[in-house]
C-alpha cells in the first residue's frame, strides 16, 4: 500500500474512535508539540477510502543536524496484523530516511499483560508477548527496558475498568480505609470545583510545592497555559481544582453541636426525673459532642490562619478515547490531613461512569512495585481504589541510519546527563 498524508478530518475519524485513543494522538497534541518547536505530519495507509493505519509523525532537528521521528503512543493499527505492521514500518522507514532522518520511536497503547492489583499476570489473561517478539523481530529495539527505567510515556500504570460496572460495584473493590476516607471527606465538606485559564498560576503553585516535596521537575507556567488552550477548545482537558469550604462547614458543624447538645440535655433531664438511661449511651454523646468540639476549634483555627475557603490541590485531567485519566497535580502538604485526592478521584470515578468513559486511569506508576521504590506509597495509595495494574509493551526505536544513531545517543547521554547535574544544583 501507498504511504499517504491524511487530512485531519481523515485521521480524526480513524484514530479518535479506535480502541488505541489517547490524547497522545490527537491533532490537539501534534499542534502543541509545533508550538514548541517540533514538525508534524499525518501519515497512514488506505484501502477502499477506509483508513487501516495511522500516525501522527513528529520530528524535529537534534544537535548533529539529523532529524529524529516519534509516533507518539505508537502507531494506530492492529498489531496483531503482523504484514500490516511490517508494511507500515517498511514505509515510515522510507518516509524518514527521506526526510532527513535517523530513526523513529514508537511506545504503542498497547498491553503487554494484564495483571492483576498487586501487579500478577492474571493466568490466561491477555498476552501480547508475541508482538513484542514481531517488533523485535522487524528489527526495532527496545528501551528502558530494565525494571525503574523511565520511558518518554508512562509504561506502567494504574487503572479501573468501568465498563459494565456501578459505582456500587467499585466501591465494593475500595479498601475499608479508602472507603472510610472518601466519606469522612464528604462529611468534612471537601468537593471538586472545575477551575479556568486565569486560575492556572494557582495550578503551577500546588504542582510547585509538590515539585519540591516529592524531589521531580516542575514545567513552566506557559507550558500548562498551551496545553490547556490547544486542549480544552476540543473538551479533552479539564482542570479541577480540591478545594474546602471553612466557612460553610463550620456553619453546618455549630448547628450539629446546637442540636446534640440539646439532645444530651434532655437525657440529663430525664436521668434527674428518674428515667433510666445506660451509662454507654450518656458517656457516647458526650463523647460525640466533645469530638465536634474540637472538629470546630480545629476548623475556626484553619479560617483564622487560612481562610474561609482552603485550595487542598489541583490536577489536569484528559478525557479522551474511551478513557479518563489523571494526567498531572498535586497537593498541598500542609492540607494532606484531607486527603483530598481520594475525593478527586472518587468523583472523576463518578464522573467517568455518569459519561459512559470504559476507564478510569490513574496515569504512571513505578515499575518496581515493592516497597523500596521511592514511589511505593503513590502505587499503594491508587490500589487502594481497586482495579488494576497496567503494564505496556514499551518503546522502541527503529534505526533508518546507524551511524548517526551512534553519535545522537552519545551527544543525547551527556546532554542529559549535564541537565541532571543542572537540576540537582537548583534543588
Amino acid at each position: 500500500m501507498e504511504l499517504i498524508k491524511l487530512n485531519e478530518k481523515e485521521f480524526k475519524d480513524f484514530a479518535y474512535n479506535h480502541e488505541q485513543a489517547t490524547f497522545l494522538q490527537t491533532i490537539n497534541w501534534a499542534k502543541l508539540k509545533e508550538s514548541n518547536g517540533w514538525e508534524y505530519v499525518l501519515l497512514g495507509f488506505k484501502k477502499n477510502k477506509k483508513v487501516l493505519a495511522g500516525t501522527i509523525l513528529l520530528s524535529k532537528i537534534t544537535p548533529i543536524k539529523k532529524k529524529m521521528f516519534y509516533a507518539p503512543r505508537g502507531f494506530i493499527l492492529d498489531y496483531n496484523d503482523f504484514k500490516l505492521l511490517e508494511e507500515f514500518t517498511l514505509k515510515i522507514k522510507e518516509y524518514v530516511k527521506e526526510n532527513n532522518g535517523i530513526f523513529f520511536k514508537i511506545d504503542p497503547y498497547v498491553r503487554l499483560h494484564q495483571r492483576d492489583k498487586d501487579g500478577n499476570i492474571v493466568e490466561k489473561g491477555l498476552d501480547n508477548s508475541h508482538i513484542v517478539k514481531e517488533i523485535k523481530k522487524l528489527g526495532y529495539k527496545e528501551k528502558c527496558a530494565k525494571p525503574g527505567e523511565q520511558t518518554l510515556q508512562a509504561k506502567w500504570m494504574y487503572g479501573i475498568p468501568l465498563k459494565g460496572r456501578s459505582l456500587d460495584d467499585i466501591m465494593k473493590d475500595m479498601s475499608s480505609k479508602m472507603r472510610s476516607t472518601i466519606r469522612k471527606n464528604e462529611k468534612n465538606g471537601v468537593y471538586l470545583r472545575e477551575g479556568s485559564y486565569e486560575e492556572l498560576p494557582l495550578f503551577k503553585k500546588v504542582v510547585d510545592e509538590t515539585a519540591n516535596r516529592r524531589g521531580f521537575l516542575s514545567r513552566g507556567l506557559a507550558y500548562y497555559q498551551n496545553m490547556y488552550k490547544f486542549f480544552t477548545k476540543d473538551n479533552f482537558l479539564k482542570l479541577y481544582f480540591i478545594e474546602l469550604n471553612v466557612k460553610d462547614k463550620l456553619q453546618v458543624f455549630n448547628k450539629e453541636l446546637s442540636v446534640m447538645e440539646k439532645e444530651y440535655q434532655q437525657l440529663l433531664d430525664s436521668q434527674k426525673q428518674g428515667v433510666k438511661i445506660k451509662e454507654e449511651t450518656s458517656k457516647s454523646k458526650e463523647e460525640e459532642i466533645n469530638r465536634l468540639k474540637e472538629k470546630i476549634a480545629h476548623f475556626e483555627e484553619l479560617q483564622k490562619n487560612e481562610g474561609d475557603i482552603l485550595l487542598l490541590g489541583a490536577v489536569f485531567y484528559f478525557l479522551c478515547g474511551n478513557e479518563v485519566l489523571s494526567f498531572a497535580g498535586g497537593e498541598y502538604e500542609k492540607y494532606l490531613e484531607f486527603q483530598p485526592f481520594a475525593t478527586l478521584h472518587y468523583e472523576m470515578i463518578k464522573y467517568a461512569l455518569d459519561n459512559n468513559y470504559a476507564y478510569y486511569n490513574f496515569y504512571g506508576i513505578s515499575s518496581d512495585l515493592t516497597p523500596k521504590d521511592p514511589i511505593y506509597g503513590v502505587y499503594l495509595f491508587k490500589k487502594a481504589f481497586g482495579g488494576e495494574v497496567v503494564e505496556l509493551i514499551g518503546e522502541y526505536d527503529y534505526v533508518v541510519r546507524p551511524f548517526y544513531y551512534f553519535i545522537y545517543t552519545v551527544s543525547y547521554s551527556v546532554v542529559h546527563f549535564l541537565k541532571k547535574l543542572k537540576a540537582k544544583a537548583h534543588l
